[in-house]
């Protein structure tokens, strides 16, 4: 992998926009939310770790996009081709693991779909980013 093809900068701004995103999603869906995902609010433990770790995995996920859109477009990103990828990578891999997981956690659809619908805006929004920005300059 040719980590110095990233725009790092591409990367940055993408996994901002995701986190910020993500936190309008579940701002506006918290109260079904919580109900899908059987949670308490007021047992619930207040710690900022889950936004930290949030950003981090947009960040990781922000630099792999870069790196797949990247090298299937021979390196020169576009930000139609980020969302096609964006939405082919939740769909085989985002969509699939929540399905699986929430049924072995008997937890209904309605989780998997807030959840699920917040993972695809974050790769289509990191996606289109990342294609809109380009490749690295050189």
């Amino acid at each position: 992998m040719d980590f110095s093809a990233v725009n790092w900068l591409a990367v940055v701004a993408a996994a901002i926009v995701a986190w910020l995103f993500g936190a309008a999603w579940y701002m506006s869906l918290s109260k079904a939310w919580l109900k899908a995902a059987k949670l308490d609010p007021a047992t619930m433990k207040k710690s900022p770790l889950p936004f930290v770790v949030s950003f981090i995995a947009e960040l990781v996920m922000a630099t792999i996009m870069a790196l797949v859109v990247g090298a299937m477009t021979g390196g020169e990103p576009t930000w139609l081709a980020g969302l096609v990828f964006g939405f082919v990578l939740w769909l085989g891999f985002v969509a699939t693991t929540l399905s699986v997981n929430h049924r072995y956690e008997n937890f209904g659809w309605d989780l998997t779909l807030i959840d699920g619908g917040h993972w695809l805006g974050v790769l289509l929004i990191i996606g289109a980013v990342i294609g809109w920005f380009g490749a690295a300059a050189t």
